[in-house]
Parts: structure tokens; C-alpha cells; sequence
């Protein structure tokens, strides 16, 4: 007996209407990105681990615990992107567009990969869509695909999401907060810290708001705000892009634990959750990074961006139904097979789409066949109709049959499926 087969564990199979969510999720991306400019690229699943670490960062839990990485066979490693930022802007420094004065919008999507325990909306093989804007550092910029990210979100009809915002400040002023918040954990009992936190503690100090620990989140209570010691030009900053959104009457709360889980943000940082789907809150998320590019080997060019996990966007959307059939074509006996083939084709070439029974088998068995496809009309063709030049239309709700000319039977349908084309 061969070996049974069975999905990794954290992978998943996806069938409509499953599937469904992400096309259409996709679809909607598509369009509304386009109204702000935004073009699509698409980046290797495969890139150098290094990559990552640069990009990432070294202490993140990404780069230290949770990268899928190989080494080739000429020794070097290999990692399949846990994100799709560091691609992005790789890919954008190699093709030119990361240049001083040079505005890009890219967007892009596709799966990602973390080896980290699966749990509701994410999966070790998960999918996000990114979008990413780069050569500007006005905060006109962070504002505008902030309102581009609702309006997607908006599009797909997710009702009840929680906008966050914070600024991290900049490479200034950064330092100062971080030596205001090692004063205060130095009143802090570090048994008490998780052993993350511990290690974050010498490495990113700043990593330590992020954590999820009920202890860890009691012990920094009344940490000090990243809000009060950021510099005179990041707070004009942040000002700017908030007075943006409330002209748009978008609603949002500052969130002074918002610090984003990747190094490379900076500024402007921002949070979509939801309550609806368990305790990974996130839907979406993203900021500003001004020194990725030139972290990645490129010009000092800045840039601002987010992502959005799809599975978690699919749990919290209405489910997609799969489109109706227009017809079920059957054929009585074998001599019309292949007239009931042509028709087929026929109906497909003028947009109708639908199936063709190919067994030979009881007219009853075929439609129960049609009934699961669940086509709107049942297209029989017989001997008797073959010679007649004629087709049996069953409409498949009411049950109600029809006689059709076979030189008419597109505009029957045309007329019949009018309100659905």
C-alpha cells in the first residue's frame, strides 16, 4: 500500500468558497490602490537571509526564532521571506525606482512564511498584501495611505475595526527615550521580566512595549510615553498627519504602546485590530521607515507603508459565494456527444459559462449532475432535437421547460440571465 500524504502542519488547503475571499479580496486591492497610483509588483518567495537581517533586524523574534532558512549548495543562506517590505524595497533599489526625489507606489502580495506556533489567522504559510510608498518623507504621505488602507478595508465591508497611532520618533531623537525608559526599568525587578523581555532589555529597549505578557504589560504600566521626549520636527510630524485624518473625520486612538514588531519603523506608526477574531487583535499595520532603503544597500531614500494579513481579513468578511453557472448542457445518446461539445463551446465563447455531462448515463443521473453544479438552466439535446435544430431548456429553479432554437439560443439566455450580466 503507497504512503498517504498529508498537509504539512501551519499549511493550509484553500477550496471555494475559501479560495474566494482571496480573489476577491485581490480584486479589490487592485482597484482601489490603483485610484491613488499605486502599481503592482511582484517579488521572489526566496531571498538571502541577510536580507532579513539587515532589514528586520537581528534581535527581532522574526530574524532569531522564526525564518524558514537553508543553506544552498554553494553555502549560502537561503530564507523564504517572513515579510515582504525588505523584498520590496530590494527589489525597488535593483530596479531603480529608490532614488532621491523619485516617488514610487508599489504594491504587492503573495504568501509569507513563519515557523512560529499556527493559531487562528495565522498560519506558518500565511498570505498579506503590502503596499509601499518611497521617496517622500511628507507626512502628507502617511496620512494618505492611511486613508487608502481604510478604504480598502472599507471596500471589503469589515465593520468594527480600531485605528492606533503613534510616533516612534527618528535616529535623533530615539535615544534619549531610550535612555529614559532604561531609568525606569532600572526600577523594575527583572525576574519578572519574561526572558524576552530580558533580552530586549540590552539589545532594543524599545522592543519591550510590544510585549504581550500579562506580567510584562503590569510591570510597564506607567512607562514613560515615546510621545513626550520625541524632537521638535517628529512631532510636527506626527501633528501634521493626525490633523489630516480628523479633516477626513477619521477616528483613531493613540496607542502609546504601538511600537510595530520590526526595526526598521520609525515616525508614523499605525494599527488596524479588530475584537472579533480571538486574541491576535492586528488586521493590519505598518509606518514610516526612512532608513530601510539605505539599510538594504540603497540611496537614503525614506518611505512609509503596511501590510495586511489576508486570512485574517477572510475571517472577519462576509463569505464570498461562488458565481452561479448559466447552464448544464446534456446529451441523451452518443450520436449528439459531439453536437452537444460544439455547444458548449459555443455558449462559453459568448460568455455564458457552464459545464457539458460527458458519461453516458440516465437523463435523471445527469441532472442530478446539473443540480450540483448548480447551473440556472439544464440544456438537453437529443436525436429528436438534433434533427429539429432544436434544444430543451429546463430552468433549473421552477423546473419549467422550454423549446429553443439552437440559432437562438444565445439571445434566450441573453434575455433569461439579463439582470445577472
Amino acid at each position: 500500500m503507497s504512503e498517504k500524504f498529508s498537509r504539512i502542519k501551519g499549511f493550509a488547503d484553500f477550496f471555494e468558497p475559501e479560495s474566494l475571499a482571496y480573489t476577491h479580496i485581490e480584486a479589490n486591492g487592485r482597484k482601489i490602490f490603483s485610484r491613488y497610483g499605486f502599481q503592482e509588483l511582484r517579488t521572489p518567495i526566496l531571498e538571502y537571509t541577510a536580507l532579513f537581517q539587515r532589514g528586520i533586524g537581528t534581535e527581532t523574534d522574526v530574524v532569531q526564532k522564526e525564518m524558514f532558512s537553508f543553506m544552498d549548495s554553494k553555502g549560502r543562506s537561503m530564507s523564504m521571506r517572513p515579510e515582504a517590505t525588505a523584498g520590496v524595497i530590494r527589489a525597488a533599489i535593483e530596479a531603480g525606482l529608490a532614488r532621491p526625489g523619485q516617488v514610487s507606489r508599489l504594491f504587492t502580495w503573495g504568501p509569507m512564511f513563519r515557523h512560529e506556533r499556527p493559531q487562528k489567522g495565522r498560519m506558518r504559510q500565511f498570505h498579506q498584501i503590502n503596499c509601499e510608498c518611497l521617496g517622500t518623507e511628507s507626512p502628507y504621505a502617511d496620512a494618505e495611505l492611511i486613508c487608502m488602507l481604510l478604504a480598502f478595508l472599507k471596500s471589503l465591508e469589515i465593520r468594527g475595526l480600531t485605528l492606533k497611532l503613534n510616533s516612534l520618533g527618528c535616529a535623533k531623537c530615539r535615544p534619549h527615550y531610550h535612555e529614559a525608559l532604561r531609568k525606569f526599568m532600572a526600577g523594575v525587578p527583572r525576574e519578572r521580566l519574561c526572558a524576552n523581555c530580558r533580552r530586549r532589555l540590552e539589545t532594543n529597549p524599545l522592543r519591550l512595549l510590544d510585549c504581550k505578557e500579562a506580567e510584562c504589560r503590569s510591570l510597564l504600566q506607567n512607562v514613560p510615553h515615546l510621545e513626550d521626549h520625541v524632537c521638535s520636527d517628529c512631532r510636527e510630524h506626527f501633528e501634521t498627519v493626525r490633523l489630516l485624518l480628523e479633516r477626513r473625520k477619521i477616528v483613531y486612538e493613540i496607542d502609546h504602546y504601538l511600537v510595530r514588531g520590526l526595526d526598521y519603523y520609525c515616525r508614523t506608526t499605525f494599527e488596524v485590530t479588530s475584537d472579533d477574531i480571538g486574541s491576535q487583535t492586528a488586521v493590519a499595520g505598518g509606518g514610516r521607515y526612512d532608513g530601510l532603503a539605505k539599510q538594504l544597500g540603497g540611496d537614503d531614500v525614506p518611505g512609509v507603508g503596511f501590510a495586511c494579513g489576508m486570512e485574517r481579513l477572510a475571517l472577519l468578511m462576509n463569505e464570498i459565494s461562488a458565481p452561479v453557472p448559466d447552464f448544464f448542457v446534456i446529451a441523451l445518446d452518443d450520436s449528439v456527444r459531439d453536437a452537444a461539445f460544439e455547444l458548449s463551446e459555443d455558449l462559453r465563447d459568448a460568455n455564458f459559462s457552464g459545464e457539458m455531462g460527458w458519461q453516458s448515463t440516465s437523463l435523471k443521473s445527469q441532472l442530478r449532475q446539473a443540480s450540483k453544479t448548480g447551473a440556472r438552466f439544464c440544456i438537453i439535446i437529443g436525436s429528436d432535437e438534433a434533427q429539429e435544430g432544436s434544444l430543451t431548456m429546463k430552468d433549473m429553479r421552477d423546473g419549467v421547460q422550454e423549446k429553443v432554437l439552437q440559432n437562438r439560443v444565445v439571445s434566450w439566455l441573453n434575455d433569461k440571465l439579463y439582470e445577472n450580466k
